[in-house]
């Protein structure tokens, strides 16, 4: 198999020749188990182990490989062993804030053309829940798709009044609504997905990812489990894994997200609140808080319906977040590096922890 079955195209292939030495190939990583990193170089899967300059050098979980990246591989005695000395740049990268106050970000997956929003139309959609996955893909500068599953739990008016409340807060995403059961717009995914991109299903536990992947593959390659009586299936995808599909796509199954917490978005913030970041435009005063300004646009447009309430405290608070994020960034960065640096020299540990305590920053949590 072609390595451009993969989704290697002359933009890697430029960066490859900078950064891979002479005798390294190229492969794509398409599983991390465990700390167990999976890559493809084109004639199937094998492990390949991370070098410890990454370990020394990475002040940040962005500099560690992750689904979907290309690296450059140096082969052991066997094509099916290999150590990775380098990785190519990356055009997306979809990440999320992890939970808790001292981590930063967990990388998802990167290198994505098209990242499907898989919500269950009878019980887990929401609008503000809609916005947070956008400005996460957004973010990204990944193309989104919204994904409706399990329409066969709702009425076709039922559907189309969720359809009227996202047109309603202003977003503007393309919309595939689908059946596992019945197999009801099966086929309108199939032709939408093309050869040689990447796409990524993201979405809470329980909404029928791994239903659709098996649907897509052709195969019970996906544990699933049956649902309750309320529609609501339960959490069976473990790890995030890259997919070769029979039409030749790329597609990776994420496990369900419980909590969607944002991390620094700016330009996510912009994509998925234009209405909003547009109407700004038109204050009076270049530095209006609209709050109670006057010539404020964006007090007039909630003031005559124009733009909905629920839709801008969701832009204050996602603002929020970001903000808050910014500022933990610095020092969550040399507590990423201290703990890297621990993994390879344990000696220095005492030491480090030593000195960033004293530079801890005053917390409420």
């Amino acid at each position: 198999m072609k390595l451009s079955a993969l989704g290697l195209d002359g933009w890697f292939e430029d960066h490859a020749r900078e950064l891979c030495g002479s005798g390294q190939t190229l492969a794509r990583v398409v599983a991390i188990d465990r700390g167990r990193i999976v890559v493809n170089a084109g004639h199937g899967e094998f492990f390949a182990e991370l070098l410890g300059k990454f370990f020394y050098a990475a002040e940040s979980a962005a500099k560690f490989p992750c689904v979907g990246d290309w690296v450059c591989l140096e082969h052991h005695d066997s094509d099916d062993f290999a150590s990775i000395h380098a990785i190519l740049p990356r055009k997306t990268l979809l990440k999320r804030k992890t939970v808790g106050y001292h981590e930063e970000f967990q990388m998802l997956a990167s290198n994505i053309d098209v990242a499907f929003i898989v919500m269950a139309c009878d019980y887990d959609f929401h609008v503000s829940k809609l916005e947070r996955f956008l400005v996460m893909i957004h973010e990204a500068h990944i193309k989104p798709v919204l994904l409706f599953t399990k329409t066969d739990l709702i009425s076709p008016e039922a559907l189309q009044l969720l359809i009227a409340d996202i047109q309603a807060a202003g977003i503007d995403v393309e919309t595939l609504a689908i059946s596992n059961t019945t197999g009801h717009g099966l086929e309108q995914v199939r032709r939408f997905i093309k050869p040689k991109k990447t796409y990524c299903l993201i979405g809470s536990s329980g909404v029928g990812k791994s239903t659709l992947m098996n649907q897509l593959i052709g195969s019970e390659s996906f544990e699933t489990q049956a649902v309750s009586e309320s529609g609501q299936g339960k959490h069976t995808t473990v790890r995030r894994h890259l997919m070769k599909l029979k039409q030749g796509a790329m597609v990776i199954d994420m496990p369900g997200m419980r909590e969607l917490a944002v991390a620094e978005v700016k330009q996510g913030i912009e994509g998925s609140f234009a209405d909003i970041v547009e109407l700004a435009r038109d204050c009076r005063f270049s530095n209006c808080t609209h709050s109670n300004e006057p010539g404020c646009a964006i007090l007039a447009a909630l003031a005559s319906g124009e733009l909905n309430d629920e839709h801008y405290k969701n832009y204050l608070k996602i603002q929020k977040e970001s903000r808050h994020h910014k500022k933990q960034t610095p020092y969550v960065e040399k507590r990423r590096k201290a703990k890297n640096e621990s993994r390879m020299n344990p000696s220095k540990t005492r030491k480090r922890k030593q000195r960033l305590s004293d530079e801890e920053p005053d917390s409420d949590y």
